[in-house]
């Protein structure tokens, strides 16, 4: 699009028209509309006093889009939400987020998909594809160290070069594969320079090293310094600010930014409106509101993970059940914040639904509120409990506890829901806990008085419809954990340290997640990648074939040794044994879901690239394959290894550094 605009055009351009929408310089060009998601569109409307949210649908919050480790699932998520977008006319998605789960005390876990950068990396790819797909734009986010929300405005990332690129940018790149349309930068400084000032990450890296083409935009109100921003490479300043025109201004007349500099800003605004209106012609509806829902099932169903099972799941239909917990009838919809969806359904009862289905099922009047005498309450449940032969225990943490602009205090469940988890236990034949949370939960205070788990996570509108069905065993569990469960926050690397204030150093390097576990001798109370069935299978047969000298074929046989047929998640984790560099003990590189009905074998291949086996050379600022041995791991969780075998990379000596 070829428009003569003056410098106050141009200036206005950059900085928003109002909340959610870019200047159209009265009429000169198409706007388009941007909105808050990934759990479901959270569009806003101005109702003539204030902004409100419109209802939706809403989905499973990412932690559970992780959990299915189904790429085909997150596709399908982008594309039930982007029917909505479109249903609301809203041309961009303010999602996913892919930062890094470094501590499990972070509030907006929830929102992101994982410890591990390339599993991050594969699911958000996959998530941007099914939105983008129905024409809608997608913005990856928030660009980049965001790992915690206390103190995100103005607490520094201090994060080394190798460490920033391969834990906290390597799922940008990855997804990046996908050309979202926009990518917003976060609200901390990085290594003292906030992120929307930040050369080094916008120009540098997302623009010359990632080679990305598309809209940069702020995180709405992450811009301190206007013109600092632009010459960094920063596009476009949302919301509207009255003072970012004046504070441009001054900056152009002072020096600090060119013509030059607005010019290519304002390039990448105009290509960013000529893609909205070019997306707006390959849109399609396909389903209505309520098939959407639907189809939502189907990953929430896959998104729920058994932690414990004692024998007690799924549900006998001759047992008598106690549904303990408010969540029965009210369950989370998810974390709080602008990931938050408004929801206007109001879901069955979890105890009626299995009544529905032929389970005998009763429920407490329990709750968890102020207004709630918590000893008549909790008498009750024990009083119920006593006459059944099995109680669920519904707990969990709520919006309040897990979201935007706040961490949690601790990872354990409130007190109050402790003690009744171990009294109604206590006074129960069997008893199973359901958690609706969205992350790490530290159960050891009262694992041990259970027979059976569940992580629910936040499932959004099908909440009690997916563990219903889970629960009687209509669908067999295939979920695993895209994060390790500790036994307590003591037992993780950084505790509870938050910071000093002004900065917060990243001393465990590359060691996140299982990483740290291995690298610390830690033992999770679950590790990352596990998850239980109702199905059982065997691994066997590891064949690695080499298809380039930096890449490999791995396939292997698994065995359902079951009569039910289940979904089994498989990991392939990759492990440098004669590295010159410190690098952590291994690190997953690939990972496949797959069918495989009772009795069946089925054999698995996954393709390893380069980057399986290169870390980030910081000198040259690439990545680098170094020749030697390395160990091919293949296991059902980051703990459980079943098969291994060695492979040996020998690149062209003239491309390797010199070794003594």
């Amino acid at each position: 699009m070829k428009i003569k605009l003056t410098l106050e055009e141009k200036l206005k351009l950059l900085t928003g028209k109002n909340l959610w929408e870019i200047d159209d310089l009265g009429g000169k060009l198409p706007t388009f509309f941007m909105s808050d998601g990934p759990h479901g569109l959270r569009k806003m409307r101005f109702n003539g006093n204030y902004w409100e949210d419109i209802p939706s649908n809403a989905y499973v919050n990412n932690v559970n889009l992780a959990n299915t480790w189904n790429k085909d699932l997150a596709r399908l998520q982008g594309n039930l939400i982007a029917e909505d977008c479109i249903d609301n006319n809203v041309d961009l998605l303010l999602a996913p987020g892919v930062n890094i789960k470094r501590t499990p005390l972070c509030g907006r876990n929830f929102e992101y998909f994982s410890e591990d950068p390339f599993f991050a990396g594969q699911m958000a790819k996959a998530y941007i594809e099914g939105v983008q797909e129905k024409g809608v734009g997608s913005c990856l986010k928030h660009f980049a160290a965001n790992n915690r929300e206390v103190r995100r405005s103005n607490q520094s990332s201090e994060v080394d070069e190798r460490t920033l690129h391969e834990i906290y940018l390597e799922a940008f790149r990855i997804a990046l594969e996908a050309k979202p349309f926009a990518v917003m930068c976060s609200y901390n400084p990085v290594n003292g320079i906030y992120a929307s000032e930040n050369k080094h990450l916008l120009k540098d890296i997302l623009r010359d090293e990632f080679h990305y083409q598309g809209l940069i935009v702020s995180d709405w109100c992450a811009v301190h310094n206007g013109a600092k921003a632009v010459k960094a490479g920063l596009n476009l300043r949302m919301p509207f600010d009255k003072d970012a025109y004046d504070q441009l201004l001054e900056g152009y007349k002072k020096g600090l930014i060119s013509d030059k500099d607005i010019d290519e800003s304002v390039e990448y605004i105009i290509k960013a409106t000529e893609k909205a209106q070019e997306n707006k012609k390959a849109q399609k509806v396909q389903l209505n509101k309520q098939e959407r829902l639907d189809k939502a099932l189907e990953i929430a169903e896959e998104s729920i993970v058994l932690l414990k099972n004692n024998g007690v799941l799924p549900l006998n239909s001759k047992e008598k059940a106690l549904i303990v917990g408010e969540l029965d009838a009210h369950p989370y919809l998810g974390g709080g914040g602008s990931a938050y969806v408004r929801s206007e359904i109001q879901q069955k009862p979890l105890s009626a639904i299995l009544n529905e289905k032929g389970f005998d099922s009763i429920a407490t009047k329990h709750c968890f509120l102020d207004t709630c005498n918590p000893f008549n309450s909790d008498r009750e449940a024990v009083r119920l409990a006593e006459k059944v032969d099995v109680s669920i225990i519904l707990v969990g943490d709520n919006k309040m506890t897990e979201g935007e602009g706040y961490d949690r205090a601790s990872i354990k469940l409130n007190e109050r829901e402790e003690t009744l988890i171990r009294t109604v236990a206590e006074n129960s034949l069997k008893s199973i806990v359901v958690i609706e949370a969205g992350s790490a939960i530290d159960m050891s205070g009262w694992i041990d008085y259970v027979d059976a788990v569940i992580f629910a996570g936040y499932l959004g509108d099908v909440a009690n419809q997916a563990i219903a069905n889970i629960l009687t065993g209509e669908v067999c569990p295939s979920a695993k954990l895209s994060e390790t469960f500790l036994e307590s926050i003591e037992d993780h690397p950084l505790g509870t340290y938050a910071g000093e204030g002004s900065y917060e150093t990243y001393d465990e390097k590359l060691y996140v997640g299982y990483r740290g576990c291995d690298e610390y001798g830690i033992v999770p109370m679950f590790p990352f990648g596990f998850g239980l069935s109702y199905a059982e299978f065997e691994y066997s047969n590891l064949k690695i074939k080499k298809l380039k000298e930096d890449e490999f074929e791995v396939s292997f046989d698994i065995k359902n040794v079951s009569d039910i047929d289940a979904k089994e998640i498989s990991q392939v984790y990759v492990r440098d044994v004669t590295a010159m560099v410190d690098r952590e003990y291994k690190s997953l590189k690939g990972f496949s879901k797959d069918l495989i009905k009772a009795q069946e074998t089925k054999r698995v291949s996954i393709v390893l690239d380069r980057h399986a086996f290169a870390f980030y050379d910081v000198n040259n600022k690439e990545y680098y394959v170094e020749n030697g041995r390395f160990e091919i791991m293949v296991g059902s969780s980051s703990e459980e290894i079943w098969l291994n075998d060695f492979i040996d990379i020998e690149l062209d000596e003239d491309k390797q550094h010199s070794i003594y």
